[in-house]
Formats: C-alpha cells, sequence, structure tokens
C-alpha cells in the first residue's frame, strides 16, 4: 500500500468502484475483485494457493456448521493449515538449521502474507468448532475475509465473527470516508517519513561489521523506532481505508514503549497477535488455571511460537524466548510485577521494560545470532571509541535523522492525545488536521517518487 501505484490508480479506483455501486452485496463484490486483483500483484500461483485454502477452510468448516464430525474437521483442518504454512516458510530451516541438510532449493515464492491469513484460518475453523454458526455457508464472504486487500498483508488478524455482521450491513458516509482518508494519510507520514528516515541509521549501524556503544545504541534505538512506526503506521493505514469502506477495524497498538513490565508491553504491541495466542494457544494449554509455574511455562511456549510465526531463523527464535523468560520471571513473581505497576515502582517498571525490549529487537534485527550477540555486548562493553566509529557516528547521525528520532520518541508517548484532551483543543486539532492529513500525504508521494524510504518491515513476515 506504500507505493505510487496503489495510491494514484488501484486505491481511488476502488473507492469510487465501492461508493458508486449499489447494495452491501455489490459492494462486497467490488471489494472480493479489488482483493483479489491486489493480491494477483504479487504472484498469480499465490492467488490460486489463497483461493484453495479459502476453498478447503470452507469446506471443512461446513462440516462444522453442520456438526459433521467435528473433531476430525477440525484436526484436518489444523494439520492442513500449520503444513501449508510450515512447508512454505519452515520447510529450509527445518532442513538446514536444524537437521544440517541441504534446503530443498525449489525456488518457491512464500505467498504474501501466509503468516496472517493462515492464523485467520485457524481461527476461523477453531470458533466454528466451539459454535457450529460462526462458520458461514458462503464461501465468497469467507474468501472476502481471508483476502481483503487492506489486511491481507501485515494484519491485523481480525475474526471472522468481527468481519461477517460487517458484510450485511455497514455505514458509508463523507465524514467516514474524510476520517477514513485523515488515519490513513497520518499511518502513512508515520510509514514514510518517521520509519523511513531512521531505517538508514539502523540499517547503516547493522552493515558495520565493528560497532561501539554509541553505534549500537543508536542502532538499537532507531531499529525500535522504525518497526514501531513501520507496523503502526501500517495499521493506522488499514482502520483508514476500513473507515473508508465502513468497517470497523480493532487497534494494533497502545503506545507500547510507555508499557512498565513484559506482559504490559505484549497488552500495548500487536494486539490482534496476542490475543490470538492467548484465545487459541495459551488459554488451551491450561493457561493460568494450574499454578504459576505452569503458566509460565505457557507463556514460554507461546513466545516461542510468537517467535518462529515472525521468521524461520535462530534470531527470532532467541527473541521469542528472549520474551518467554521475563514472562516466567513476572509470572513467578521473581520480577514483581505488580509492584512495576504501581505509582512508585513505575518509572523502574519503565527503565526495565524497555530494556528488555531493546535488546530483544536487537536479536529480533540482527542477520545472524553472532551479530545479535556482537551489537548486544557492544551496548553494554563497548568503550572503546575510535576514529572509525565516530565517523560513523556523525555520519548516521545528521540533522534531519536526529530532528526525526526525537519526533518518534515524543510520538511514541501519548503527547498527542493529551494535547488533544485540553480544553478548545480539540476542535482547531481536528479541523487543522484534515490540511495537516493533505500536506503530508503529498510529502509522501513526493518522497516515494523519488524512492527515499524503506520498504515495510512486516510485509515479509
Amino acid at each position: 500500500m506504500d507505493n505510487i501505484f496503489f495510491l494514484s490508480c488501484f486505491l481511488p479506483l476502488a473507492l469510487v468502484a465501492h461508493w458508486v455501486i449499489p447494495g452491501v452485496k455489490g459492494k462486497n463484490a467490488v471489494l472480493l475483485v479489488f482483493s483479489l486483483l491486489f493480491y494477483s500483484f504479487g504472484s498469480l500461483t499465490s492467488l490460486a494457493l489463497l483461493v484453495s485454502v479459502a476453498l478447503v477452510n470452507y469446506l471443512l468448516g461446513l462440516l462444522l456448521r453442520r456438526g459433521t464430525c467435528k473433531k476430525a474437521a477440525l484436526t484436518i483442518g489444523l494439520v492442513l493449515d500449520l503444513a501449508f504454512l510450515g512447508f512454505f516458510k519452515y520447510a529450509d530451516f527445518v532442513l538446514s538449521g536444524i537437521f544440517g541438510l541441504p534446503p530443498m532449493g525449489m525456488g518457491l515464492t512464500v505467498p504474501l502474507g501466509i503468516s496472517f491469513f493462515t492464523f485467520k484460518c485457524i481461527s476461523y475453523l477453531m470458533d466454528a468448532y466451539r459454535d457450529g454458526n460462526q462458520a458461514t455457508g458462503s464461501f465468497w464472504k469467507l474468501l472476502l475475509y481471508i483476502s481483503f486487500f487492506p489486511q491481507i498483508t501485515m494484519g491485523p488478524i481480525t475474526r471472522f465473527r468481527e468481519f461477517a455482521p460487517q458484510l450485511e450491513s455497514r455505514t458509508l458516509a463523507v465524514e467516514n470516508m474524510a476520517m477514513g482518508l485523515r488515519r490513513f494519510a497520518a499511518g502513512l507520514g508515520k510509514k514514510i517519513i518517521i520509519a523511513g528516515t531512521v531505517a538508514s541509521v539502523a540499517d547503516g549501524v547493522f552493515a558495520l561489521e565493528t560497532v561501539d556503544a554509541r553505534l549500537a545504541w543508536a542502532g538499537a534505538v532507531c531499529y525500535c523506532l522504525q518497526l514501531y512506526f513501520d507496523f503502526s503506521g501500517y495499521i493506522d493505514m488499514v482502520i483508514g481505508l476500513g473507515t473508508c469502506f465502513g468497517f470497523a477495524t480493532r487497534e494494533n497498538f497502545n503506545y507500547p514503549y510507555t508499557a512498565v513490565t513484559v506482559g504490559d508491553f505484549w497488552r500495548r504491541w500487536h494486539m490482534s497477535l496476542s490475543a490470538w495466542f492467548k484465545d487459541y494457544l495459551y488459554i488451551p494449554l491450561g493457561g493460568n488455571r494450574k499454578g504459576e509455574l505452569r503458566a509460565g511455562i505457557n507463556k514460554t511456549i507461546v513466545f516461542l511460537l510468537c517467535g518462529l510465526w515472525h521468521g524461520a531463523a535462530w534470531t527470532f527464535v532467541l527473541w521469542g524466548l528472549w520474551h518467554g523468560l521475563f514472562s516466567m520471571l513476572e509470572s513467578l513473581n521473581v520480577i514483581p510485577a505488580k509492584k512495576l505497576e504501581s505509582g512508585k515502582g513505575r518509572i523502574a517498571g519503565h527503565i526495565y521494560t524497555l530494556l528488555v525490549v531493546c535488546i530483544g529487537f536487537v536479536m529480533f534485527r540482527a542477520g545472524s545470532v553472532a551479530q545479535g550477540l556482537q551489537m548486544i555486548a557492544a551496548i553494554f562493553t563497548g568503550f572503546r571509541f575510535t576514529a572509525a566509529g565516530t565517523v560513523a557516528l556523525f555520519r548516521l547521525l545528521n540533522a534531519e535523522t536526529l530532528l526525526v528520532t526525537a519526533m518518534g520518541i515524543a510520538l511514541s508517548c501519548p503527547v498527542s492525545k493529551k494535547l488533544l484532551a485540553l480544553p478548545r483543543m480539540g476542535k482547531l486539532a481536528d479541523r487543522l488536521s484534515y490540511l495537516g492529513a493533505l500536506a503530508l500525504l503529498v510529502l509522501c508521494i513526493i518522497k516515494m517518487a523519488a524512492g527515499d524510504f524503506a520498504p515495510s518491515i512486516y510485509a515479509q513476515f
């Protein structure tokens, strides 16, 4: 969604067609056509696979809807969905990274957004297993749910029970269209201007063979900002487009860098994924019903699989285990989460959580475990400064990157939310925000036309 063709051609056509075609069924048909067209730009083979996955899950959903062979239908569906995800995303990692065998080398292209739409299918089947009425008798509705183009590449992971009622009835209004486009522009600005600018610092640091503490901290902080503004910016775009088409989309971020514990962080970061793991893995494993130790183990399992969900590499596995470790320590009260969340302990909680998250994201970003460990070591011990390091630091941290980094840090906190809550500030800011959104959109298009931005990070997942 962050390219010139999408903004200048695809999106305007989709909005106009959806607006002028009468009736909710006609509008759904428009969205389905544009969603399949959007996905086909990546690969026709991937489109065929997407439709096949939707068809299989639809047929299994019919069995669940009728109450026929429910356990068998659910088991077959879960095995097929996970096998599909595993084959395309993890086969080479298992062969080479675990068993030391040569990768298959089949040259297969991983279908776009496979991690997101596979999890949608799993949630659909599990909800239908628990309540057959959650399954649909319409293949086209399920296909639109899975392929809906604003969400297909990076989520959020919505549930069919949230999406389906809006296929039956939704409201379109000029005011909603304006608000949706404003939020879309804000998200595009976060992605192109903030994430794109700090990405140059993060990429520059991680491309260096050796770094000192100054460079390591600069790279770590800028990558944390890049990841947040890239992904949250995209989600803003998704929510904005959903509003334009009459859909309400769940929020996915709530100022995660203001968290005071790791548990609090995951209640604020990628909330749809956290909710998915909680509902379909953590609670079925027993949740916290079997004591603190078992709850900690369950959380570790969840975070291990969360790491693998993000990518087939040991860096993601270690990132998941890192968060699982601290979640377990908080569950066992080794790290006193309740005290950190109280008034007196919140400052210590902020520092602790930001440090854990930042160190974890260094490993998440690293090209290898060795590079990740080298960067983490430099953060804490790299105090031998050289002239080459100083030159690299000043080359990366120029006036623009410093200004945008400061802006990113400020916007990571609910500063704008508090300003809008001030008396007489809300209405004025609301009116000016539309002009600001227009100016932001123009600036983003200029930067995109110049190719001066980084590709979306979460598209690879």
